[in-house]
Formats: C-alpha cells, sequence, structure tokens
C-alpha cells in the first residue's frame, strides 16, 4: 500500500482486496497505512479509511487491531477534528452492537426450528449422540458457538473505547454514553463478573486521573459538567448494581459517589440525592442493618418534603410511615454488650463510615458529630415533624411501643395494628426516584420489638409465670421462638430471664451477689443463724451459761470485721498507687517514642516529596524545551519546502541552537508573509478593473430586461383579474340555488329541536331529585356518626385522665422509697466510716506503744561503753528518727576506742525500730514518702563532732 501517492488510491485497493475476499491483507494494508505518518493530512480520506478499518474489524473480530488503529487516529484527530474521532468510535460501537444482536437472534431462531416433537426426523445421528456424548443442550452449544465469540467482542469494544477515551477533557461525553451502554449491556444479558470488572475499571481511571495531574487534556472535575457526566456515570453504575443483586459493589458505587463528592467539594442536585438515599435504603435493608436503613430514609424523607414540590399528602405519608417503622425496626439493645476491645474499636470505625455517607459531609467534623442510634433517631423523628405526617396506625404502633405500658395485653393490642400496616404500600407516583414502599417487610421485626417490650414490662411486674400463660400473651410466635428471643435479648443485658421447663415457668429478675433482691443477704444469713442458736440452746434451760461465754463475742467479730476491711482498703490503696505511677511513666514514654517516630516521618516526607517535586520540574522544563525545539524545526522545515529557493547553507562551525533556528523560521514567515501581501495587492487591483468594465457593458442591458418585465407583469395580472371575476360569479348563483333547496326543511328542524329539549330537561329534573334526596340521608348519617363519635372520645378522655393519675400516684411512691433508701444507704455509710476512724485511731496507739517498749527493751540491752579522750562520735542526727539527747544518754564516754558498727548500733539505739514490711517488701507506711526516706538513707555518718551540714558543704 505504500506505493500509492494518495490516500484514495490506498482505499480503493483495499475495497478491491475485500471484494475478492482477501479481508487479512485488506486489513493489514489499512493497518499500515494508518500507523504510518504520511497521510496524516488527508483529514477527510482519512476518515472514510477509519469506517472501513472497524468495519472490518468487527467482521473479523479483531479488537487488537481496532484498538491500535483508533490510538494512532486519536494522535491524528485530537488537536484537529476531535469530531471525526468521536463519529468513528460511534460508528464502531454501533457496529459491534448490531452483530452480537444479530448473532443472538440467529441462535433463538435456530433453537425455535430445532424445538419439534420427532427428534429423529430433524436431527441426524451424529448430532443426538454428540448430545448424549457431551451433556450439551442445542441451545447451549448454539450459543458457545455463535453468540459467546460475538459478546466476546462487544465486551472487548467497550473496554477498548473506554480505555482510548479515558483522561481526555474533549471526549467526556462520548466517554460517559460509552460506559452507560456497557452497564446496560451487563444489566440485559446479567453479566455479573464483567460488571465488577467494568466498575473496577472505572475506579481506576478516576484514580489515574487524580494521581497525574500534570496532563495536557486532563478533564477539569471542577467545571459543572464534567462533575455533572461523572456523577450520572456513578449513579448509573449504582442502579445497576441494585438490579442485578450485586449489594457489594453497589456499596462500593455509593462510595464512589461520595467520594467524587469529597474530591470537589460540591453538593450534587437533589435528583441525585434521592437516588443516592434510595439505594442506601435498598443495600441496609438487604444488608439487615436496620438503623443505618432508618437514617437514609429520614435523609430520603427530608429531601423529598424540601425539594420535590409535587409530592402529594398520600405519598408524603406513606414515606413518613416508612422511615418510623424503619426506625421502631431497630434493635432496642446495644449488640455490642461484652464485645472486646477490638470490636469495639471496629465498630466504631465503620460507624464514623457509614454516618460520613449517611450525612454526606464534605469536611466531617467527628468531634461534634453524635454517634446513630435507635434513641438519637427517634428523637429526629419528633423534631422534624416525621410524626405528624404518618398514618393513624403507625402512630398508634409507635405510642404502644414506646410510651404505654400493658404488660398483658400489649401483643394483643399490637397485632390489628400490624395487620392493617402490612396492608400499605406501592409505589411513590409523584416521586419516580424514591424505592417502592412496602410496609409489610417491617412486620416481623416489629413482632419482635413487641415481644421484647412485653418481656421487660412483664419482668418489672412479675417474678413468675407460667410458660402456657406467657404463650397465650404473644400470639406472634411459639415459645421455642420466645425462648430463643429472650435468651438473645438475656445475652445483650436487655431483660433478665429465666425458663425452667421442668417447673413449666419463667422467672424473672437477676440471680447474681449484685441484684436487689440479694443486697441483705449477709443480714438475713445473721438472723437464720440466731434463730438456729435458740433452737439448739433454749432460753429457758441456759440462757445464763449461753450469755456469759457469748457476752464479748459479738463486739470482737465486729471489731475483726472492721480492722479487716481497713486493711484492705489501705492495701487497696496502695497497689492503685503503684499501678497508676507505672502506667504514667510508660504513658510518657510511649508519648516521647511516638513524637520522635512522627518527627522522623515527617522530616522523610518531606524530603522525598521535595525530591519529587524538583525531578517533576525538571522534567516538565526538559519535555516543554523538546517540544518547542521541535516545533521550531517543524516551521523551518515547511518554510524551505514552500521557497523556491536553494537552502542556504549552514557555516562550518555552527551550533544549530534552539534560539538560531527560531530566528531562520521566523525570518523565513516575514519574508513569505511579505511577498503575499504583495501579490494579493497586485491580484486586487487587476479584480477592481475587470469588476468595473464588466459593470458598464451591463448596465443598458439591465435597463432594457426590466422594461420588459415591466409590460409583462401589467398584461399577466389584468387575465388574473377577469378569471378572479368569473368565477365569484359563478360561486354566487350555486349559493343562491343551494339557499333555496334547504328552506324549504326549517319547519321540520324547530319541531325536531323542541322535542329534544323538552325530554332532556324532564330528564336533568328527575336526576336533580334523586340527588336531593341521596344528599338528605348523607347529612343525616354523617350526623349520627358524629355524635356517636364526639360519645367515643369523651369516654377515652375520661379513661385516660384516670390512667394518668394513677401512674403519677404511683410515680410519687416510688420517689418517696427512694428517698428513703438513700438516707438508710448515707446513714450505714456513715457509721461504717465512724467505726473505721476509730479501728485506724486504735492501731496508731497500738503502734506506738510497741515502739516505746521496743526502745525501753534495747536501751536496757544495750552495755555501758568508756568515753574516748578523743571528741565524742556524734550519732545519727534528729532528723533521722531520734533525739540528740536520748543518743547522748545511750552512748557514755568511755577511753578506750569504740568500732565503727557498735557505733552505729549505739546511734541507733534510741531510734523508732523500722515498720513492719508487707507484701511488697516495703517498710513504708500509707502517710511515709519515698523522697523523705531516699533521701534519709542517703545521709553520710558524722565524725569527729562534724555536723552534717558541714559535710554537705565540704562535698559541694
Amino acid at each position: 500500500m505504500a506505493t500509492f501517492a494518495k490516500p484514495e488510491n490506498a482505499l480503493k485497493r483495499a475495497e478491491e482486496l475485500i471484494n475478492v475476499g482477501q479481508k487479512q491483507e485488506a486489513l493489514q494494508a489499512l493497518h499500515d497505512l494508518i500507523t504510518s505518518r504520511r497521510y496524516r493530512a488527508w483529514q477527510k480520506t482519512l476518515e472514510r479509511i477509519m469506517f472501513k478499518y472497524v468495519e472490518l474489524c468487527v467482521d473479523m473480530r479483531r479488537g487488537r487491531f481496532a484498538k491500535d488503529g483508533l490510538i494512532q487516529y486519536r494522535i491524528v484527530c485530537q488537536q484537529v477534528n476531535i469530531n471525526s474521532l468521536e463519529e468513528v468510535i460511534k460508528h464502531f460501537m454501533l457496529l459491534a452492537t448490531e452483530r452480537a444482536e444479530l448473532a443472538r437472534n440467529q441462535a433463538q431462531a435456530l433453537e425455535e426450528a430445532l424445538d419439534v416433537e420427532d427428534l429423529e426426523a430433524d436431527k441426524r445421528p451424529e448430532d443426538l449422540m454428540l448430545s448424549y456424548v457431551s451433556g450439551e443442550k442445542g441451545k447451549d452449544r448454539s450459543d458457545r458457538e455463535l453468540v459467546t465469540p460475538w459478546f466476546k467482542f462487544l465486551w472487548e469494544t467497550y473496554r477498548t473505547v473506554l480505555e482510548i477515551l479515558r483522561n481526555n477533557s474533549r471526549l467526556e461525553a462520548l466517554y460517559a454514553m460509552t460506559a452507560h451502554r456497557a452497564f446496560q449491556f451487563c444489566k440485559q444479558y446479567k453479566r455479573t463478573t464483567e460488571f465488577r470488572r467494568l466498575c473496577e475499571i472505572i475506579r481506576n481511571h478516576l484514580a489515574n486521573l487524580n494521581k497525574y495531574r500534570d496532563q495536557r487534556d486532563r478533564p477539569d472535575l471542577s467545571a459543572p459538567e464534567s462533575l455533572q457526566l461523572y456523577l450520572d456515570t456513578r449513579i448509573e453504575q449504582l442502579k445497576v448494581a441494585t438490579e442485578l443483586g450485586l449489594w457489594q459493589e453497589a456499596f462500593r458505587s455509593i462510595e464512589d459517589v461520595y467520594g467524587l463528592m469529597c474530591m470537589v467539594k460540591k453538593t450534587p442536585k437533589p435528583s441525585l440525592m434521592v437516588v443516592y438515599y434510595g439505594k442506601l435504603t435498598e443495600i441496609f435493608w438487604m444488608s439487615s442493618n436496620h438503623l443505618y436503613h432508618a437514617y437514609a430514609w429520614l435523609k430520603l424523607f427530608s429531601f423529598q418534603k424540601s425539594f420535590n414540590k409535587n409530592l402529594s399528602q398520600k405519598d408524603l405519608q406513606l414515606i413518613a410511615s416508612s422511615v418510623v417503622l424503619a426506625a421502631l425496626s431497630v434493635s432496642p439493645y446495644d449488640k455490642l454488650y461484652g464485645a472486646s476491645h477490638l470490636e469495639l474499636e471496629n465498630e466504631k470505625e465503620r460507624s464514623l463510615r457509614v454516618a460520613n455517607l449517611i450525612g454526606f459531609d464534605v469536611e466531617p467534623k467527628t468531634e461534634n458529630r453524635e454517634a446513630l442510634s435507635r434513641s438519637s433517631i427517634l428523637s429526629e423523628l419528633v423534631s422534624k415533624g416525621v410524626m405528624t405526617c404518618v398514618t393513624q396506625e403507625v402512630k398508634d404502633l409507635y405510642h404502644l411501643l414506646e410510651h404505654e405500658f400493658l404488660p398483658l395485653d400489649l401483643a394483643l393490642k399490637v397485632q390489628p395494628l400490624l395487620n392493617k400496616i402490612s396492608k400499605l404500600g406501592g409505589k411513590v407516583s409523584s416521586a419516580s426516584s424514591v424505592p417502592e414502599v412496602q410496609l409489610s417487610q417491617y412486620v416481623p421485626a416489629l413482632e419482635k420489638l413487641a415481644t421484647l417490650r412485653l418481656l421487660q414490662q412483664v419482668s418489672q411486674v412479675y417474678q413468675t409465670i407460667q410458660i402456657g400463660n406467657l404463650s397465650k400473651m404473644i400470639p406472634f410466635f411459639d415459645f421455642a421462638a420466645i425462648e430463643k428471643i429472650a435468651v438473645d435479648a438475656v445475652r445483650h443485658n436487655f431483660v433478665a430471664v429465666k425458663v425452667d421447663h421442668m417447673k413449666h415457668a419463667v422467672f424473672f429478675g437477676k440471680q447474681s451477689i449484685e441484684a436487689e433482691g440479694l443486697r441483705d443477704h449477709l443480714s438475713l444469713f445473721a438472723e437464720s443463724l440466731s434463730k438456729a442458736r435458740l433452737m439448739i440452746y433454749p432460753p429457758a434451760k441456759k440462757a445464763a451459761k449461753l450469755g456469759d461465754a457469748l457476752s464479748n463475742l459479738a463486739e470482737i467479730v465486729e471489731k475483726e470485721h472492721k480492722r479487716l476491711l481497713a486493711r484492705k482498703s489501705i492495701i487497696e490503696k496502695r497497689k492503685e498507687e503503684q499501678e497508676r505511677l507505672l502506667l504514667e511513666m510508660e504513658r510518657v514514654e510511649e508519648t516521647k517514642r511516638r513524637e520522635m517516630q512522627k518527627i522522623t516521618e515527617e522530616a522523610e516526607q518531606k524530603r522525598m516529596a521535595a525530591e519529587l517535586e524538583q525531578r517533576r520540574t525538571q522534567r516538565i522544563l526538559k519535555e516543554i524545551e523538546e517540544r518547542e525545539l521541535e516545533e521550531a524545526q517543524a516551521l523551518l522545515q515547511e518554510a524551505e519546502k514552500r521557497s523556491k529557493r536553494k537552502k542556504k547553507p549552514v557555516l562550518d562551525g555552527e551550533k544549530m541552537t534552539k534560539q538560531v533556528i527560531m530566528e531562520l523560521a521566523l525570518n523565513e514567515q516575514l519574508r513569505e508573509r511579505q511577498e503575499m501581501e504583495k501579490k494579493l495587492l497586485k491580484f486586487a487591483k487587476t479584480m477592481d478593473y475587470m469588476e468595473r468594465a464588466r459593470r458598464e457593458e451591463a448596465a443598458p442591458l439591465i435597463e432594457s430586461a426590466f422594461q420588459q418585465r415591466l409590460a409583462e407583469e401589467a398584461a399577466l395580472h389584468e387575465r388574473e383579474q377577469q378569471q378572479e371575476i368569473e368565477l365569484s360569479r359563478q360561486r354566487h348563483a350555486g349559493d343562491l340555488e343551494e339557499k333555496r333547496r334547504l328552506g324549504r326543511m326549517l319547519e321540520n328542524k324547530r319541531i325536531f329541536q323542541e322535542r329534544a329539549v323538552s325530554s332532556r330537561e324532564a330528564e336533568f329534573n328527575r336526576l336533580k331529585h334523586e340527588r336531593q334526596e341521596r344528599i338528605n340521608q348523607i347529612i343525616q348519617s354523617r350526623k349520627q356518626d358524629r355524635e356517636t363519635r364526639r360519645k367515643l372520645i369523651f369516654f377515652l378522655r375520661s379513661q385516660e385522665a384516670q390512667q394518668k393519675r394513677l401512674q403519677e400516684e404511683e410515680e410519687a411512691r416510688k420517689r418517696e422509697e427512694a428517698e428513703q433508701r438513700k438516707r438508710e444507704e448515707a446513714e450505714r455509710k456513715a457509721k461504717l466510716d465512724e467505726i473505721a476512724e476509730k479501728q485506724r485511731q486504735r492501731e496508731r496507739e497500738l503502734d506506738e506503744k510497741k515502739r516505746l517498749e521496743r526502745e525501753e527493751i534495747l536501751r536496757k540491752s544495750t552495755p555501758v561503753l568508756p568515753k574516748p579522750a578523743e571528741p565524742s562520735i556524734v550519732g545519727r542526727p534528729a532528723e533521722a528518727g531520734g533525739s540528740a539527747p536520748a543518743a547522748a544518754a545511750a552512748a557514755p564516754a568511755p577511753a578506750k576506742f569504740v568500732p565503727r558498727f557498735r557505733r552505729e548500733k549505739i546511734d541507733g539505739a534510741g531510734q523508732t525500730p523500722p515498720p513492719e514490711t508487707d507484701r511488697w517488701g516495703s517498710g513504708s507506711r500509707p502517710d511515709d514518702r519515698p523522697s523523705d526516706r531516699w533521701r534519709d538513707e542517703r545521709k553520710p555518718p558524722s565524725f569527729g563532732g562534724g555536723s552534717r551540714t558541714s559535710w554537705s558543704g565540704s562535698r559541694r
């Protein structure tokens, strides 16, 4: 193909090859022509070549050839004629889609043709044997042979087009259209695997778009048109994911939409937000996460109420009812009760992530956000006025489940309301983006909630109840299901229930030491022992002897018990102080380590960022310089080709830099421009002369032709006027004849009109009389209904007032009991504190007494030493625990030398002995300070009457 001088000849040669059946050679020739740079100036012809090229690629299913050709054609058209590339790509996708549909229709027609009763009449024996051996049906084989290859090629076509159009601001609309077609392809043929790959491809394209921000034709996401196209693509992806049942991919699509909004810091249109929250409700319901499902419904209700002006009252009531029932369906207890710290942290992170998706905050402030919970959403329902829009059945159900206390008949009152609610629902006609509302889906969760509420209220009233009675009170489930619900509630610390199948009873209340019923177990135990003692030793026989033996037993036991309690509290305080110090030291060390690590990481990141920025700047400058040099050389070559004279020789040793080339190119362009201006001036002067001569010669001819035209038009006007007058006379005569003919029927017309009017007037009077009778009957029936309703409302209000008065009396009684318990608790605590203080005082006196006894024993057991001739050795200073006079009395001055160890023994004779060691080996009392003990142990001994002050001074 390289031998042809023009691309038209190359195209003709390719068509000849196609006609003779050599499609492979024609495709290879066109591919070589497109990939070469020889014919890039022939735009129109190259476009026709591309149309023929993609047709060949589709016919032969050569996706790789098509991709290479389209990439080369994009390089040619991207800056010159981008519409041509768009048309070629549209034609390519259209051909691939048509061939896939044709193959599918052929496979269906083949299957219908083979669907006959007598298989032996239409099928060959080879086909029957193949079907029995391979295990495939006829449709499976036809799909594998005819449909699958074309579907693979169509999928490859979509991927190729998306890869070519990515990161190009001029082809954003075509990119979005291709993505939509690919989504519809996956939806129509239920291609879940390809849909996941397609979502990942689009996600990677957006990530690369944000990663490489220095591209020339990169789309600007801050522009409204680009943002809207990307959002529409993600919303379509979300819709198809939910329709295919790919809920995990749908949630990732939700995150893509949220990430796109966070990236551009803009809020989308309300119509897109409605679709966003509508799909969120479906995703959270399928994941059995009722709390997030309720929050999504609440946001959807807010958007519909604020922005949908066409929303009818019925549809608003249906949406509000769905919001309230979704909130009530949330479990009333915390399912993370008893979870580990890691699970709580993971749940906290997950809740924050979902809260961002539901709240759609572009810049979330986590420190001000409240945690998502059932109580918070129920309070929002009341504050935002959702309860005023719901149906009466939903309002009554909410009041029963959240505010009423009916332990015996709660479930029986809830059941008819649930039966009515299950019949409500349907498509929201005035809001097409809102999903279909079916209130019956909340009935199982509401039945479970009613069961939990009944168990909670019964546990506050009864301690024991029969299994049969409890089953009658809950008509929703049998006792096995009720027991399962109760076990789950007990596991999450919602109620305290114990089922005894042998006794056929259910017990309520906690049986642990911390329960309310076992608060006074010690006093009850003492009373039982007292009764047993009285039974063993009757007071009539041995009262005197028993009183003498046990006169001081109660006092001794009480004192010993208080002493043990005081010692336990002291030990616990010491342990807590030691653990606190250790934790504080570990925390300080960990903080220092993290700070050092953070400083090191920040320094490393800054260095790497600086190096990356420097390399990127150098690369950009180098690319700009190379591009400018190539453009200057191209300009110089074009100018030399157009000039008729030869190229000037370059001087020897001259360096062709970018400035020299630019100057040569500009000089050549200036010279050509001047020559062109001279030619245009000469040509304009010649044209002026020719035009003036032509007009002078044509003036008399134009005048004669004009006069002749006037005469012809006057004659034509006169002839047409005469014809119009003649036609008017003929029409007038015919109208008069028609009037005379119709005048004879005028009397018959009047008689028919009177008869019709009279019959219709009689019918109207009859209908008016019947309507008045119906209105009177309706008015009478409504009066009776109003009277009945008024009496019923009066009765209900009186019952409600009586019930409210009983509740207030019960609450007042409970408050008085609580205050009485608090006073008793305070008195008991004051008595315990007083006893503990007395015990500590006695222990201090006992310790002081023991210390004095030890000093007396040491003083008596110490031998009398002679006082030396030298100055006496002074013992430990008064700060070490003994006084100066006591030390002098304990150490007389003998004449002989006293060793050091004996002097230290003598000096410490009058001091307080070390305290007893506790379990940690420390001998300090609770009021001793470690810093003082360390300071005393480091004191140096004083020799020759030297003081501590003088020694410290010499040390400094």
